[in-house]
């Protein structure tokens, strides 16, 4: 009983002891954060611009254009996305689990 409990506990005050230097975030790359500059440039003049003297053609041009800046913009981001589903079966495994 004593090895087994010597087996448990040694390893954790071992882990304990060392001191992990977190590590250095991923930088995006030039390219990729010149890209994402440009196309947020972009968002903000179409939104500063003055919509109301625009016809129907041009305005749909413009959602079109804004759609897919945001998805260049969605594809050049990083990151974990959880759907809702995902959060609530992790969540029910926690309390389960635990």
């Amino acid at each position: 009983m004593a090895a087994c409990l010597s087996m448990t506990f040694l390893p954790l005050q071992s882990s304990a002891a060392t001191v992990a230097e977190p590590s250095s975030l991923v930088e995006p790359t030039p390219a990729e954060s010149a890209e994402a500059k440009t196309l947020l440039l972009r968002l903000d003049e179409i939104n500063k611009m003055d919509k109301s003297k625009l016809n129907s053609s041009e305005k749909k041009e413009l959602r079109k254009e804004l759609k897919s800046i945001r998805n260049n913009l969605k594809d050049i981001g990083t990151g974990i996305y959880l759907s809702g589903a995902a959060v609530i079966l992790i969540i029910i495994l926690l309390v389960v689990l635990l």
